[in-house]
């Protein structure tokens, strides 16, 4: 890009660069609109702009080659460093909960979201509407400790309790037939449930320190109850519905279980003294292997997540490390090329991870994050904050983010995302397909 004027006076360079899977962006600050004219582009790289003043533009570069600050082709394959920002803006935020809200759950056509909360409601909330859809709330007589959505839309699971009585049932979406399933001892204090893929099989976990498997369709108790060493924290049927994964509200015990044989596979289980809990869930890899947030350590939180072979509950490859405190809310998606991991933490960060390279992608300051779900798509991420304004806050996954594991984003979402380096600052708003700058504007 030569034989343009450059005046560094008005062209403070930012050299900000986003490494993705099939472009490479690189910022390049404000530039004059004479230069801007001396710009070609080819079928491989160029640039997209947009004027913010009749003299200032801003200016994007791409290319399919992968290019150092400097603009030359770079032949290091270290990935970019990750960002951290000041915070993850909401695009929607749902408001009506009394308490805290336990848990969230998305139907598959990611236009609807079911939430369970202990102000004694399950909720049922128009994404597109942005508001609770009111005649379809459900109360109950105990706290809501857990929800879940089939995947083919059919069913939406409850449980909820104290130590003296509890409740799970299933309501079929479309005739409203409601099924009970009845058999823990203490309720579900704490629940956590789990629905196979296919939609038919139900799993559930309870303060009593068992799980059971359960048919949807008949509402009779299938395996179990498979008794574990602690207080459950979350459970998870493998794609195949063959195994059950299940971690201990501590974050220090883990186990597989063979549903055909009822009998237990395997168990780590890290005797000491951790007494913080967290009802972060624990998930199957399209690898066979089981991702959960645990601790080895003697009277320390969960605040590692690891992989673990299931076969020998070994870990696999090096651990995802970066948060400092308890991990609240676990998150995972292999939509895209790559899988997509989301932790929240008692650390007030919410953390974005490429799972097979164990890179932290991106760091965001929120505070008090508790529970995360990604959107089916993966586009989208919703967290609620722990003991504070029993909000649903629904946020954008960046740009740059779905680009990274090989997801284009939505053409019709439009993205704030802050890009710094001290002493220019841009704010610059992405058309969805990252193609197009919206905006720009400096603010300091």
């Amino acid at each position: 890009m030569s034989g343009g004027r450059q005046n560094s006076s008005r062209i403070p360079y930012l050299a900000n660069t986003v490494v993705t899977t099939k472009l490479h962006l690189k910022f390049h600050g404000i530039l004059t609109e004479d230069w801007l004219q001396k710009v070609k582009c080819s079928s491989t790289s160029g640039l997209y702009y947009t004027k913010t003043s009749p003299q200032l533009s801003v200016v994007v570069s791409f290319s399919t080659e992968d290019t150092d600050s400097k603009g030359m082709a770079s032949t290091s394959k270290q990935p970019a460093p990750a960002r951290t920002y000041s915070n993850l803006p909401p695009v929607m935020t749902l408001r009506g909960h009394k308490d805290d809200v336990r848990l969230m759950a998305y139907f598959p056509d990611g236009k609807q979201m079911i939430s369970g909360s202990h102000d004694k409601t399950a909720r049922r909330w128009d994404l597109q509407a942005r508001k609770e859809i009111e005649d379809m709330r459900n109360v109950f007589e105990q706290e809501i400790n857990s929800v879940a959505v089939s995947r083919d839309g059919r069913w939406v699971i409850t449980g909820s309790g104290d130590e003296d009585h509890g409740e799970l049932k299933a309501c079929d979406v479309e005739t409203g037939i409601v099924k009970i399933f009845e058999g823990h001892l203490e309720g579900i204090a704490l629940a956590c449930m789990d629905v196979s893929e296919d939609g038919t099989l139900l799993a559930s976990g309870s303060g009593d320190s068992t799980s059971r498997i359960w048919s949807l369709d008949s509402g009779e108790l299938v395996a179990g109850p498979f008794e574990s060493a602690e207080w459950l924290g979350a459970v998870r049927l493998s794609q195949d519905s063959k195994k059950l994964a299940v971690k201990s509200m501590y974050g220090k015990c883990l186990e597989v279980w063979d549903i055909q044989t009822q009998k237990l596979d395997g168990r780590e289980w890290k005797r000491h003294s951790s007494t913080i809990m967290t009802s972060a869930p624990v998930f199957w890899t399209n690898k066979g292997t089981i991702l959960a947030s645990f601790t080895f350590t003697n009277s320390r939180p969960p605040k590692t997540i690891y992989e673990f072979d299931a076969s020998t509950l070994e870990t696999v490859g090096s651990a995802f490390e970066g948060h400092t405190e308890v991990i609240n809310g676990l998150a995972f998606s292999s939509n895209g090329a790559q899988a997509l991991l989301a932790s929240a933490s008692s650390d007030n960060t919410i953390k974005l991870w490429a799972f097979e390279s164990r890179q932290l992608l991106a760091s965001f300051r929120v505070a008090n994050p508790d529970i995360l779900v990604f959107s089916p798509d993966t586009r989208q991420v919703a967290y609620t904050k722990k003991n504070s304004d029993h909000k649903i806050y629904i946020c954008n996954t960046p740009p740059n983010i779905l680009f990274s594991i090989g997801l284009p984003p939505d053409p019709l979402a439009t993205v704030r995302y802050i890009y710094h380096s001290c002493p220019n600052c841009l704010y610059l708003t992405f058309t969805g397909d990252c193609s197009t700058i919206a905006t720009a504007t400096r603010t300091c």
